[in-house]
């Protein structure tokens, strides 16, 4: 007898257990190292074909914001994540975050979501991790001094993450919000030995820098070409879809390579490359993957007075490596909270 709908139903379990995991509890187990570690799977995985990734979704908004959704898997036999959230620039000046999301982790064997934990500190930390691994990799020898475009939490963060990997002795931060800027600046000078001085403009702040981390979602550039000095290293982490522009074409013209976090999404998303191709002065073909670069299938800087550029608009990848490490280490350590649905 064919069983109907109902029927099917009734035969199974419709509850399950997962692990919920705040933006304290993520703050506390993704720690920097350990977020780095994370991208840095993240992207040798990407790049050895190992990982699982899905086109990334955009949705415009009220108020120029964007509604996002990633998904992927760290490699075949790994749980699938997908984060779902949304962007929205007039929200730092109502006290709220820019960024606010909710990643899901569904187990790996049976399709059951395991963890839901907030996307928001999550995507803060990846993203300033990942600007790490490709600083770590792309600046030139003897880099010490950083400049930082920005005054809000990924600026904070990528302070936080780049020290881990280069010996700074000198953090200069510039922002058109002045009070943000100079309590980042004052924040930041009771925590770390370096000094971290703010700048009255964006050519004064990067004019003496080894590396640059422009961490706005300005549609506009908020460098000038003729600011950077050879031999520096450009991170920008707001270019994430087409209409933003921190970086003017004349540096994705100048620079001696172009490193991106994925080449379709970059080519399809990221601002200034979508502008630099339409305008002939860069080729897909030129882009080069920042995980080819940690497998060694390719180089970026071959001498220390190049300019390289990297541009992160982020990809799923990212979120699933730094969600399995959440997730692996709130096992170990019993933290979160279980919810049955």
């Amino acid at each position: 007898m064919v069983q109907t709908p109902s029927r099917l139903q009734g035969n199974m379990t419709s509850t399950f257990e997962f692990l919920g995991l705040s933006a304290t509890d993520v703050s506390t187990l993704l720690t920097v190292d350990l977020a780095i570690e994370s991208q840095r799977q993240a992207f040798s995985n990407l790049a050895s074909g190992e990982a699982i990734l899905a086109e990334r979704l955009l949705m415009e908004g009220v108020e120029d914001s964007v509604a996002f959704c990633y998904a992927a898997r760290l490699n075949p036999t790994s749980g699938a994540v997908c984060k779902f959230g949304s962007m929205n620039p007039a929200n730092p000046a109502q006290g709220r975050p820019a960024v606010s999301a909710l990643v899901t982790v569904l187990d790996p064997a049976t399709g059951v979501p395991v963890a839901v934990m907030d996307g928001t500190s999550v995507t803060t930390i990846r993203t300033s991790a990942a600007s790490a691994v490709a600083v770590e990799a792309l600046a030139a020898p003897g880099a010490h001094r950083l400049a930082v475009i920005g005054s809000g939490v990924q600026a904070a963060a990528h302070v936080h993450a780049i020290a881990r990997v280069l010996p700074l002795t000198q953090v200069t931060i510039w922002s058109a919000d002045e009070a943000g800027c100079r309590a980042l600046a004052d924040a930041l000078n009771s925590e770390y030995e370096f000094s971290v001085l703010t700048a009255d403009s964006a050519a004064a702040a990067v004019a003496e820098a080894d590396v640059v981390a422009t961490c706005t979602t300005s549609s506009e550039p908020v460098l000038n070409n003729e600011w950077i000095a050879d031999g520096t290293t450009i991170v920008s982490v707001g270019s994430f879809a087409p209409n933003r522009f921190e970086i003017p074409r004349a540096i994705v013209e100048r620079a001696s390579a172009v490193v991106i976090d994925h080449r379709p999404t970059a080519t399809d998303q990221a601002g200034p490359i979508v502008d630099a191709i339409a305008a002939g002065v860069l080729k897909p073909e030129d882009l080069i993957e920042l995980g080819d670069i940690l497998i060694g299938r390719a180089q970026a800087r071959t001498s220390p007075d190049q300019v390289i550029y990297y541009n992160s608009v982020g990809v799923g990848i990212q979120d699933a490596a730094a969600a399995q490490a959440v997730l692996e280490a709130a096992r170990a350590t019993g933290l979160g909270q279980r919810f049955t649905l």
